[in-house]
């Protein structure tokens, strides 16, 4: 059966283990063999990819948990030896990097998964004191996305397939004379090329973006694959899924791209009451005083909430305005929205335990009634599940809500391709049909 034909399915991701960082563990490993089990269990269970964060920094409060703990690149090229089928996504930041050393990494990693590599582009909303400079304005970041991932996708384009020469005997050459100059000059990017890694498995690695401020849809409509977004209602789903379609339309997109990821954060037991056992259990283990640290976080920093009673809203002078913050904004966004529903600090910081993305709790039949609305509605294409790695929530992620999914015929039984871009069941990916619009 041909993707066109297939019934449409919700695609599935988890987080790669980190290799150096296992807070939750029971069973102490050591990382790279902990990593190494979970990566397999998930392809074993037909997991579509394994995603991993990153972030530029160390979290001196340690608010964005195991994140930024490794490099993404080299953790998911050391994955990608022991399975065989489960895409690899690296989330990378378009500040902080440059396209060239970008594609090949992410083309030397498709290489070496054997076409299974993608990467998250990101802005950055942290980390440029290690970069000798002060953060951008989301402005200028999100300009310079712009000219990197079209540079990026160029350095592919440009380079035709008959670069690779097999022999008879099976050995591999490279023609230099098929790798060609893309010549891009933007005002942020400068990019000769060509660039000098072949063409890969999948011709050019899958791109998601993350991003839900009004630069970042851009961004995404214009040349994401996969977009990720924190939307914690079905409404401001279907808000931003339509705005994103009609942005990605008027750059002559069509085919349902780019597709749409939420994170699902949840909660899982066996009945009602245990689900209700488990959320005050959780609830009980909050640090408040680490809680106060964390939503100010998400409400863009330098909010001093130390004093403030728990059990009271947020007065409406500490909220921000939301265009004069340089970090997060969609998050910001979200937040700033809580508080004025009238959310005490004590509700707030739960909600911050989520920062800002689809929270559910429920038996495995109930939160699969909570996706599957969501995916019927059509704002939902690919999923990133949480429970793997986690003693209390594992098992009933494997063999309570995967089963349940599958059994609706909402998640596929197997892999249907070699390659992350046929799992994912994305088209082939588009040349940019002039450079000069955006290298002007």
């Amino acid at each position: 059966m041909t993707s066109a034909s297939r019934p449409r399915r919700l695609k599935t991701l988890v987080g790669a283990a980190n290799f150096v960082f296992a807070e939750s563990d029971t069973r102490p490993l050591p990382g790279p063999r902990r990593a190494v089990e979970l990566a397999r269990k998930a392809e074993q269970h037909r997991i579509t990819g394994l995603f991993t964060a990153d972030l530029l920094q160390s979290d001196p409060h340690g608010l964005a948990g195991t994140t930024g703990t490794q490099e993404p690149i080299v953790a998911l090229a050391a994955l990608s030896q022991v399975t065989e089928r489960i895409g690899l996504v690296a989330t990378v930041s378009t500040t902080y990097f440059e396209p060239y050393n970008l594609a090949r990494l992410i083309g030397t990693l498709d290489h070496v998964s054997g076409g299974r590599a993608a990467w998250n582009a990101v802005t950055s909303s942290v980390g440029e004191e290690n970069f000798g400079g002060g953060l951008p304005d989301p402005a200028e970041r999100y300009a310079r996305a712009d000219e990197f991932v079209a540079a990026f996708h160029a350095l592919f384009d440009a380079n035709d397939s008959r670069a690779v020469r097999r022999s008879p005997s099976g050995s591999i050459g490279i023609d230099p004379a098929h790798l060609h100059r893309i010549d891009f000059k933007g005002r942020h990017v400068q990019v000769q090329g060509p660039l000098n890694v072949p063409p890969p498995p999948q011709r050019r690695p899958v791109q998601f973006q993350a991003g839900q401020s009004e630069e970042g849809i851009t961004l995404g409509a214009r040349h994401a694959e996969v977009v990720y977004t924190s939307q914690p209602t079905l409404e401001s789903a279907q808000a931003f899924v339509a705005e994103l379609h009609r942005r990605a339309r008027s750059f002559g997109r069509e085919g349902r791209l780019p597709r749409i990821m939420n994170s699902f954060h949840s909660v899982i037991g066996e009945t009602d009451a245990d689900v209700a056992r488990r959320v005050r259990e959780r609830n009980e283990r909050i640090d408040y005083d680490l809680g106060r640290l964390q939503l100010a976080d998400m409400l863009g920093g330098g909010i001093d909430l130390s004093d403030l009673p728990l059990d009271r809203a947020l007065p409406q002078s500490l909220l921000p305005d939301v265009d004069g913050v340089n970090r997060r904004r969609g998050r910001v966004e979200i937040f700033r929205r809580y508080a004025l529903q009238g959310l005490t600090l004590r509700e707030l910081i739960i909600q911050a335990r989520e920062t800002g993305h689809w929270f559910n709790t429920g038996t495995p039949e109930q939160l699969a009634d909570a996706i599957e609305t969501r995916w019927r509605a059509g704002v939902l294409d690919v999923i990133s599940l949480h429970g793997l790695g986690q003693p209390d929530q594992e098992t009933l992620l494997l063999d309570g809500l995967l089963p349940e999914l599958r059994r609706r015929g909402l998640i596929d039984e197997d892999y249907v391709g070699e390659t992350f871009r046929e799992n994912l069941e994305l088209p082939e990916p588009v040349a940019l049909p002039a450079l000069s619009a955006l290298a002007a």
